[in-house]
């Protein structure tokens, strides 16, 4: 006789709910500074530019709030790291409307709620984690044995189908698996119970961000073609950003061009052919980093690819690719609408012939606008041979499936952080 462990409702810890988390921010950060304020100086909650602070911290704070509650939805986010971002962008981005209307307000209290909330929801998230660690309970069968390999998470391997595990965070199947009947009802259960049920896949790609590539995966709308309109929306910001730019840098761009031609002999732009959006070439250019050296028939892939070390880079090249601003000229590309702030990076011609033999469905990644920066550039980095140009599609695969404004953000905020690290370059 199987004895069956009686599973108590999973409580969510008051820490964790959206009312208290919000709510109880709202008070700390904007009520708290405001009230003390009051308390020394009960004239001030007649002044106008306070109670106009008051309401554009209530916003600006809630905007924050939403944001990074989305960002931590995404995998190999470590959610304390994007706190201070995101709640900059969102006090910045509603102070800068006040500032431009020349509506007065006060600093103080500006300053006092941004540096309250970021403090709240750092603690927040502290004590989230040692409270109630993210555990999943995995159904055998099907292909959740990889599961193991993947850490950061307390797995739970099901024996039974009368064995339920308490406070989980959702149950893992093999769902295209052929499950016995037992372990099916099993899963019906869980879901009647309210517990989330997910494809090992589905949770796979959740925790990696990477999509295996045996075969062409459907986005969740069901289809393998990325949002349509959100293509366009984000090619109208590229386009005005990249302008506006390119007028900014303008000077910047000339000193630099300058210095690489005192530096080496030869020209200031690499250009060099690329497989882009549509499966279309184009041209890219960037700032030349190496020595110029005379191709040979032979070796035009070797030399396509810049290995560790390379002695072909120039001093000043070295720091160029290390800071990235050797990508810079690329906002030509964006303003022509060749490339996109972000997206997979485009690979040179010679090297897509190359990989289009090599791996299978390749030429899916041109789907999108090709990227200065992309989700595999902030989580692998520089590839060149190809094992890691498998693992590479991966993530760009990953990109294209869940192709969004949030996942761009994301990939916004880990550049900035690649930046100052110089992860990746070579």
């Amino acid at each position: 006789m199987n004895i069956v462990m009686m599973n108590r409702p999973r409580q969510r810890h008051l820490v964790h709910r959206v009312r208290f988390q919000l709510l109880g921010g709202l008070a700390f950060a904007i009520l708290l500074p405001a009230l003390i304020r009051i308390l020394v100086d009960p004239s001030l909650a007649y002044y106008t530019n306070l109670q106009i602070t008051i309401f554009a911290g209530i916003v600006a704070h809630t905007i924050g709030y939403f944001s990074f509650r989305r960002i931590g939805n995404f995998p190999g986010i470590a959610a304390s790291g994007y706190i201070f971002p995101t709640f900059a962008l969102s006090y910045g981005f509603v102070y800068l409307v006040i500032f431009l209307a020349r509506i007065e307000y006060s600093g103080f209290q500006a300053a006092s709620s941004l540096t309250l909330s970021i403090l709240w929801y750092f603690v927040l998230t502290i004590i989230s984690r040692r409270l109630d660690p993210y555990s999943l309970a995995v159904v055998p069968g099907g292909a959740v044995g990889r599961l193991e390999e993947i850490g950061g998470v307390n797995w739970h391997w099901l024996v039974s189908p009368d064995m339920i595990i308490e406070r989980v965070n959702g149950v893992v199947a093999d769902l295209r698996a052929d499950l016995s009947d037992d372990w099916e009802r099993y899963i019906a259960d869980r879901a009647l119970a309210g517990v989330p049920v997910y494809h090992v896949k589905q949770i796979t790609e959740s925790l990696t961000g990477r999509v295996e590539i045996e075969h062409l995966s459907e986005n969740t709308l069901g289809s393998i073609n990325p949002n349509q309109a959100y293509i366009k929306i984000k090619q109208a910001i590229d386009w005005v950003c990249a302008l506006s730019a390119l007028v900014v840098l303008a000077p910047l761009l000339l000193l630099i061009a300058l210095m690489i031609r005192l530096e080496s002999p030869g020209p200031a732009i690499f250009r060099q052919e690329r497989l882009g959006f549509g499966g279309k070439s184009f041209t890219v250019y960037k700032f030349r980093t190496m020595t110029v050296s005379e191709p040979e028939a032979a070796n035009v892939r070797s030399l396509a690819v810049t290995k560790p070390g390379d002695s072909r880079v120039t001093r000043l090249g070295r720091f160029l690719r290390r800071s990235r601003i050797d990508e810079l000229p690329q906002l030509i590309n964006i303003v022509r609408s060749e490339m996109s702030w972000i997206g997979p990076r485009p690979e040179a011609t010679v090297l897509s012939s190359h990989y289009s033999v090599a791996l299978p469905f390749y030429r899916y990644r041109n789907i999108v606008r090709p990227g200065i920066s992309g989700w595999a550039q902030v989580n692998q980095g520089y590839v060149s041979e190809d094992d890691d140009e498998t693992e590479k599609l991966h993530y760009d695969f990953y990109y294209i499936k869940n192709f969004s404004p949030w996942l761009d953000f994301v990939i916004v905020l880990r550049t900035l952080k690649t930046l100052l690290s110089g992860f990746g370059s070579r």
